[in-house]
């Protein structure tokens, strides 16, 4: 693996309730280089809180503590809001699950693009503009000229998600949080989206976090895969090793999994173990 971009050891996130702090990301550790790392698990396991910790996003009274989490060289835990919001897009960037959740209702698409390229280029208003442009061309938008005085109501989901890509890209990261970006999408798009987030992160030499609940989609697109169940890591393996997991509960998942060629009537379930929430993990981190 290459050097890493992401390093974080012991990461747990907290919120208050009644009766104490509730952990809902626990004690987890992993690097990511320059390579596409898989986080698969359920609803509520701790996958994106663990991306939101990663870009400062976690707001009081959530509480973040480690022993370490540096993304592009930079502390996190000592760093202050200036340095963190100077590393968003700059350093890293997120696309989020769904992009008419993420772009501004009221402000045209080219707008918001240009935007990200004057606050973190340093650039004039009309080489935004151009810079924007080229970007929606890069993410294949056939009609780029249309699409940048277009309000995000007037594209349809997959060219948002397009649009995602080209305000997180335009600042050159060096490192991508992708959250569950093809959940909203119809299948035939979510192969052109994957594809154009693999050939950017490929040709920019980026490292990228895919979060996502598709087992098959993160074995076929990812270099490494992270399981996450109750808020901790239970198992890590090469994707391509994904098959020959040995956690239960990877296997669990896997054996849910419908499939065309062996048709099931009844879909196996998962026979959870309370264990799970308190065992270390099978090969942590490799």
């Amino acid at each position: 693996m290459s050097a890493a971009l992401v390093e974080v050891d012991g990461l747990t996130v907290g919120f208050p309730r009644k009766g104490g702090i509730v952990d809902v990301v626990r004690n987890v550790s992993f690097s990511i280089g320059r390579e596409k790392v898989g986080i698969v698990g359920e609803s509520g396991s701790g996958k994106s809180m663990t991306g939101r910790a990663l870009l400062g996003l976690i707001r009081p009274p959530g509480r973040v503590s480690a022993r370490e989490l540096r993304v592009g060289g930079v502390d996190l835990l000592n760093a202050g809001e200036r340095a963190i919001r100077s590393l968003r897009g700059n350093q890293i960037g997120m696309i989020m699950q769904d992009p008419k959740f993420s772009l501004n209702p009221v402000m045209r698409i080219g707008e918001q693009i240009s935007e990200a390229y004057m606050l973190h280029r340093n650039v004039g208003r009309a080489e935004a503009r151009l810079e924007a442009l080229k970007m929606l061309e890069r993410v294949k938008i056939r009609d780029p000229e249309r699409v940048f005085d277009a309000y995000p109501h007037q594209i349809s989901g997959g060219m948002g998600q397009r649009v995602m890509i080209a305000m997180m890209l335009a600042p050159e990261p060096g490192f991508l949080i992708a959250d569950e970006p093809t959940s909203a999408l119809d299948m035939s798009v979510q192969l052109e989206v994957l594809s154009l987030i693999d050939q950017l992160v490929k040709e920019r030499q980026m490292g990228l976090m895919f979060i996502s609940h598709d087992l098959n989609q993160v074995a076929a697109f990812c270099d490494r895969v992270i399981v996450m169940y109750a808020g901790q890591i239970v198992e890590t393996c090469k994707a391509a090793e994904l098959g020959k997991a040995k956690h239960p509960y990877t296997r669990g998942l896997i054996a849910a999994m419908p499939r065309l060629t062996k048709p099931l009537e009844i879909l196996p379930t998962l026979n959870r173990q309370e264990s799970w929430r308190t065992e270390p993990g099978v090969d942590g981190r490799i």
